[in-house]
Order: structure tokens, then sequence, then C-alpha cells
């Protein structure tokens, strides 16, 4: 069966560079936290994950099924906090990339966010 790619483009509706997500220190050295701007089916939804100093920004969908990763509030990383997990179907995707290195997507993507840390917080970036 062949894999089908349902990501999205980017919604329109992605906040301007800029805009404040959270202070740095309110995410985990290793951890994420997911964010969402609007309602409804306008609404944006992202998260940031980080490793130590390093954050990344991805869209909050699943390139394989669609929907969000997260079952839990900010809860997208795997037990051993080493990929991010979709909890609808285990797919497992790097930190760095958003690569899926798992099935049932392999070499599908998170669609990324540019984000940078801006003194003690963590904003959209420019792309």
């Amino acid at each position: 069966m062949a894999w089908i790619d349902h990501t999205p483009p980017p919604p329109p509706n992605i906040p301007p560079a800029g805009t404040v997500l959270c202070k740095f220190d309110d995410i985990p050295a290793v951890g994420a936290k997911g964010f969402r701007f609007g309602d409804g089916r306008d609404a944006f939804r992202m998260f940031v994950v980080r490793r130590n100093d390093g954050i990344w920004g991805y869209v909050n969908n699943c390139p394989h099924v669609g929907g969000p990763l997260d079952w839990v509030e900010d809860q997208f990383l795997d037990y051993e906090k080493t990929h991010i997990l979709c909890a609808t179907h285990g797919a497992q995707f790097r930190f760095e990339d958003g690569l899926c290195v798992s099935p049932p997507c392999p070499g599908a993507h998170l669609t990324p966010v540019a984000v940078e840390i801006s003194g003690a917080e963590v904003v959209i970036a420019d792309n």
C-alpha cells in the first residue's frame, strides 16, 4: 500500500513574526508545548519541542491522517522523549527536521513553523 501525503500547506492564519509563544523555561529541558491561535476551523495549532538549548516548531497536524498529534495537552513526545509521537497511530518524528522515521508514514515531514529564542521568550521567527 502506498503512502499518501496528507500534509496541507501552512495555514494562512499563522501568527506574525515576533509573536511571543511562551517563556523558554516554560518548556521542560526535553519536552514540548502546544499553542492555539483562533477558534474553530480557522484555528492555527502548533507546538514547540525543546531538547536542552534547541527548539523547533511544527504545525500540530499529522502528515498521515491530518489530525492533531497530541491526545493530552502538551504531550507530543514518546515515552523515552527521543521522538515526537503521533498519539493516533504511533508514528515517530525527529525533533530536528520533523522527518517521520517509523511506519505508517516513513519519509513524511511535519510542517515546520519558524521559531527562535528572543531574550527569555520563544517567539515566531521570520521564515
